[in-house]
């Protein structure tokens, strides 16, 4: 067993990461071997998913390890032939592999979308329009995106998630991501807080770009401005409209004290990600953070286009306060916009053509109604069963006492074909906060008529079994 320091400042990912880089190196895994299952290495480490998932990865990336489809991760062959020479003998017994993963039927996931709810006819005659018309699109754009789009996006913010900006203001970039890599640049050195349970890859990417975060755990109203105070962190990054992954709303009360500790001390800043408010079925969102500190207050706004349209279109801006302008404009002044023009320009003729709004209207009535069979049948099929936060955002988290606990939960849906994904995985820190019994159900990329199956499964793998 690896031995993982939860007390060091080097994440946990990080220590497995350097310690199965030392065996394979060494010889200890042969080439050719599997890696344990992540669910198995989470267990036997005491970790969660995505940090064996997150380490596994940064193996792949390095070349040491390759991730082989329903099968896993495997020490890379050709790495072994290359470093053969300094590896320690093993024994010949031969590698046991794991059985295969049973067949996906349902993804039950927060990531995926109905590619169905595309809107594949105005955006492809869009496209091919300016495809033949405005050929000066293959040129290069502007640096933040063009400004068509821009004017587009500062419209519909301002109007639907009161932000108030300029199109100046508004930087495209080709997925959060790659937005957030940017601001580690400009915020270079500072400490960022996280929320606690969240979202790991936003994480991963601060860190990565040299953003050292603290974990800060939310409660009932989301992150406490006491407890930001108490990080020490000059920088935020939270999900007030929506929490991921628990749908937890940050109420007025809560947002006016997260703009107070911001604006008390210079070189604090909120990072405010808004990644699904589109989707809220009982009352409209509250108003942003951005728009309620204004153009030039501490908040950078972040949205993305993947929920609402797909995300391999890969389009995302921020909103920059105008204190932050100026120095983005002069570190990233050489660099080209991510984003394609002929997409760029895609999306902006679509807003302007009043599409948009009319394609969130028939997204919001179809996903109402497809949460809504999609509860019922499962309060049908799973006596006992709690929903939470099903009136806003594509996902809820569903609790089941008796089933088993969450991991069991998870493999038993994984063994009748269901993927979905514990709440304990989203832990990042303090998984004993964690409730029990309860997954996260994504419905987005759910189709209405297999609705009924889906319940019926997950019965099976919890109630019948």
């Amino acid at each position: 067993m690896i031995e993982l320091n939860p007390e060091e400042k080097t994440p946990l990912y990080e220590q497995l990461y350097a310690a199965l880089a030392d065996e394979i190196r060494s010889g200890q895994r042969a080439p050719g071997t599997a890696l344990p299952g992540r669910r198995t290495m989470a267990a036997q480490q005491g970790v969660s998913v995505n940090t064996v998932d997150t380490a596994y990865q940064m193996l792949a990336a390095e070349g040491l390890a390759e991730a082989r489809a329903r099968s896993g991760f495997y020490v890379q062959k050709t790495y072994g032939m290359l470093h053969n020479r300094t590896a320690r003998p093993r024994s010949q017994e031969p590698a046991v592999p794991e059985p295969p993963s049973p067949a996906l039927r349902y993804d039950l996931s927060t990531g995926s979308v109905d590619t169905d709810l595309f809107p594949a006819r105005s955006w492809g005659r869009i496209q091919k329009e300016l495809l033949y018309q405005h050929p000066e699109l293959l040129q290069r754009g502007e640096m933040q995106g063009d400004e068509a789009l821009r004017v587009e996006i500062a419209r519909y913010l301002s109007a639907y998630r009161g932000v108030e900006c300029t199109p100046q203001q508004i930087v495209v970039g080709a997925g959060i991501e790659y937005l957030l890599g940017c601001l580690a640049h400009l915020f270079a050195g500072g400490i960022a807080a996280v929320e606690n349970p969240g979202y790991s890859r936003t994480r991963a990417v601060l860190q990565n770009n040299g953003i050292r975060c603290t974990l800060v755990d939310i409660d009932q109203d989301g992150l406490s401005a006491q407890a930001l105070e108490e990080s020490g962190a000059n920088l935020c990054y939270l999900t007030p409209s929506h929490h991921f992954p628990t749908g937890v709303t940050m109420p007025a009360p809560r947002r006016a004290q997260i703009l107070a500790w911001a604006a008390a001390r210079p070189g604090r800043y909120i990072l405010e990600d808004d990644y699904d408010s589109e989707f809220r079925f009982d009352t409209r969102p509250l108003p942003s953070l951005q728009g309620m500190a204004g153009p030039d207050g501490p908040v950078v706004y972040l949205t993305t286009f993947s929920k609402s349209l797909a995300p391999g279109i890969r389009i995302a801006c921020m909103v920059l306060p105008r204190s932050l302008l100026t120095r983005y404009r002069r570190d990233f002044a050489v660099y080209a916009n991510t984003v394609g023009r002929f997409e760029q320009q895609t999306l902006a003729a679509f807003m302007a053509g009043g599409y948009f709004t009319r394609h969130l209207a028939r997204m919001r009535l179809v996903y109402k109604r497809r949460m809504e069979s999609f509860a019922a049948a499962l309060r049908r099929e799973l006596p006992g069963v709690t929903l939470g936060s099903v009136h806003s955002g594509l996902h809820f988290l569903l609790t089941l006492p008796g089933a088993g606990g969450e991991s069991a939960m998870v493999e038993a849906a994984a063994q009748e074909g269901v993927r979905l994904r514990g709440l304990h995985e989203y832990y990042l820190a303090r998984p004993e906060l964690c409730r029990p019994d309860t997954v996260v159900a994504g419905y987005s990329a759910l189709k209405e008529e297999d609705i009924p199956a889906v319940a019926a499964a997950l019965a099976q793998a919890w109630v019948h079994s």
